[in-house]
C-alpha cells in the first residue's frame, strides 16, 4: 500500500508546481536610471508634477537630452503636497510658456550628487531661461544636508529619488517659484530718492534774504530819531553863538 501510494504523491506533486510557479508573482524591477516617468511613479506623491510635464512636454525633452548628452541631468521633483501648499490658483493663473519655464526651473543641465551641490558655485543654471538670460538657484549646506534657494522660495532637499548617472532625482517640499514669475521679491525693489521742487527751494531763499517788515521798520524810526537830534544841537549851537 506504501509502495503504490508514493508513486501517486509524486504525480500530485508534479501536477500541482506549475500552478504554484504560476500563481508566484514575478519580481519587481526598479526603473532605467533614464526614466524620469518611472522613477517618480514608483516612488508615488508626484503626480501633479508628472502631469505638468507631460503636458509641457518636458518628459521629452528630458529624454532626448539623456541620451545625447554627457552632462546628465538633476532633477529637483515637488511633492503633490508641495503644489496643493501653493496659494489658490497659482498654476492655473500661469501662460502655457510660464509652465514650461516653471518646469524647467526645477531641471539643472548637468548631473549632480548631493555632495557636488554643497560645493557648486552659485547660482547654479536651471534649463529655464527668459528675456533676462538663464534662471539660476542657489545651493546651501554641508553633511549631505542640502537647501535650495529662488530667492522667492527656500526648501531643502529632503530626499534622494535615484542618483545614478546620468540622472539624478530629488524630492523637494516646496515649489521653487523665480521670483522672475513671481514678481521679484520685495526686499530687491528699491524706491527713488525724493526730489525737492525747486520752486518751494528758491522761495525758501528769497524768503531768507528779504528783512522782515518789523525791521524795516525800526530802522526807519532809529534814522528819524537821529536826524531831529542833530537839528536841535545845531539849533542850540547858533542860540549860544
Amino acid at each position: 500500500m506504501a509502495a503504490t501510494s508514493l508513486p501517486l504523491i509524486f504525480f500530485t506533486l508534479c501536477l500541482l508546481s506549475p500552478l504554484t510557479l504560476a500563481q508566484t508573482p514575478a519580481p519587481t524591477s526598479s526603473p532605467s536610471p533614464t526614466n524620469l516617468t518611472g522613477i517618480l511613479d514608483k516612488n508615488g506623491q508626484y503626480t501633479t508634477f508628472i502631469r505638468l510635464l507631460n503636458d509641457t512636454q518636458i518628459f521629452n525633452q528630458v529624454e532626448n537630452q539623456l541620451n545625447n548628452s554627457n552632462n546628465g541631468l538633476t532633477v529637483l521633483a515637488p511633492t503633490d503636497n508641495a503644489f496643493n501648499n501653493l496659494p489658490s490658483g497659482t498654476i492655473n493663473s500661469l501662460t502655457q510658456q510660464q509652465k514650461v519655464q516653471l518646469c524647467l526651473y526645477h531641471i539643472l543641465p548637468q548631473y549632480y550628487s548631493l555632495n557636488d551641490l554643497q560645493l557648486v558655485s552659485n547660482p547654479v543654471r536651471t534649463q529655464a531661461t527668459g528675456n533676462d538670460g538663464v534662471w539660476g538657484l542657489n545651493f546651501t549646506g554641508q553633511n549631505n544636508q542640502v537647501n535650495v534657494t529662488s530667492g522667492a522660495v527656500t526648501t531643502q532637499i529632503s530626499n534622494a529619488l535615484s542618483q545614478q548617472k546620468p540622472l539624478a532625482v530629488y524630492q523637494v517640499d516646496k515649489v521653487l517659484l523665480p521670483e522672475e514669475l513671481t514678481g521679484g521679491s520685495p526686499s530687491t525693489i528699491s524706491s527713488p530718492a525724493p526730489t525737492s521742487s525747486p520752486a518751494k527751494a528758491n522761495t525758501t531763499v528769497s524768503s531768507a534774504k528779504e528783512p522782515s517788515p518789523a525791521g524795516s521798520g525800526a530802522c526807519q524810526s532809529n534814522m528819524g530819531l537821529g536826524l531831529v537830534v542833530g537839528l536841535a544841537m545845531v539849533c542850540m549851537g547858533a542860540v549860544s553863538s
